[in-house]
């Protein structure tokens, strides 16, 4: 198996895991895509720091662990449930945030892909901000932060698309 499959593979997986248990009523059924999704979105993170610090991109490995860091939260989180999930997950998805900025800002992917970490970014920061200053959310809540997964996604498809073509 070639070096970028597997940070592939846990994109996809959690990506799709991910938004999947946005939209599922099941309490039981989301918390379990969502562990499923966390477990492979942490692995990918690590294994993208590893890669792009070996490739002397600092600021893009330095995204990818604060994104690890941010999706651990999440996932540290998922099984007290929505409502008492709230803390973790506003933490989580401010490193989100922070992790997409570091991962855009330089000119490592192509220039919609970071177009889309940008919003992703910018979504996930006005959730935050939003939450803390008393609006209610929990992390199915719409439209912020739900409007933030597809961006988030469309990235997630981005770094992917750049692993297996760097693989040719």
């Amino acid at each position: 198996m070639r070096s970028d499959t597997i940070p592939a593979i846990g994109l996809a997986i959690g990506g799709a895991f991910g938004l999947g248990g946005t939209f599922v009523a099941s309490d039981a059924l989301r918390e379990t895509l969502w562990a499923i999704d966390g477990v492979a979105l942490v692995v990918a993170a690590a294994l993208l720091t590893l890669k792009y610090q070996r490739l002397g991109n600092d600021l893009v490995a330095a995204g990818f662990l604060v994104f690890l860091a941010g999706e651990s939260l999440l996932l540290a989180g998922n099984a007290a449930g929505l409502q008492a999930s709230v803390p973790s997950y506003l933490g989580g998805i401010s490193l989100w945030a922070a992790a997409l900025v570091l991962i855009s800002a330089p000119k490592t992917f192509a220039l919609w892909i970071r177009i889309t970490g940008f919003i992703a970014a910018a979504l996930f920061a006005v959730s935050v901000f939003a939450a803390l200053w008393g609006m209610p959310l929990l992390p199915t809540s719409a439209p912020l932060p739900a409007i933030g997964y597809p961006f988030l996604v469309l990235t997630f498809i981005g770094w992917i698309w750049t692993l297996l073509k760097s693989e040719r």
